[in-house]
């Protein structure tokens, strides 16, 4: 008995759910429309020319800002290039003095250099050397 009363319980709050949502739903009804009417007044004396003349000072302003931030990007990669510049300048060298100091150490232990050490022609052309 008791259980038979939980369910019509259960039962009763459901369908009492159901209701709700269902009338909810159905008091919004359809999509609202609306209608507008745009007024815009052209003041007295205007002429196409006077807005003309402000896009175009609009534009040239534009451009100048943008030239502006385009100089001071290229600035500062070029800040950025030089230091790299400067690195491998210092690598380029301190290479050359290993390179010499390998040559006299074969030198003094008698060690001629091979000529291929590989035995096979390489891939690639080595690049040039850009001077400043």
């Amino acid at each position: 008995m008791k259980m038979n009363r939980n369910l019509l319980a259960v039962g009763a709050g459901l369908i009492i759910c159901v209701v709700v949502v269902w009338f909810s739903t159905s008091i919004q009804g359809d999509e609202r429309t609306y209608e507008i009417r745009p007024q815009v007044a052209v003041p007295y004396g205007y002429t196409p020319t006077l807005d003309t003349s402000r896009v175009v000072d609009a534009y040239e302003r534009l451009v100048q800002r943008y030239m502006d931030l385009t100089e001071r990007n290229l600035t500062g990669i070029s800040t950025d290039v030089q230091g790299i510049v400067k690195r491998l300048d210092s690598i380029d060298a301190r290479l050359t003095e290993l390179s010499a100091r390998m040559s006299r150490i074969e030198k003094a232990l008698g060690i001629e250099e091979p000529k291929n050490p590989s035995g096979k022609k390489p891939n690639k052309k080595p690049l040039p050397l850009v001077e400043d």
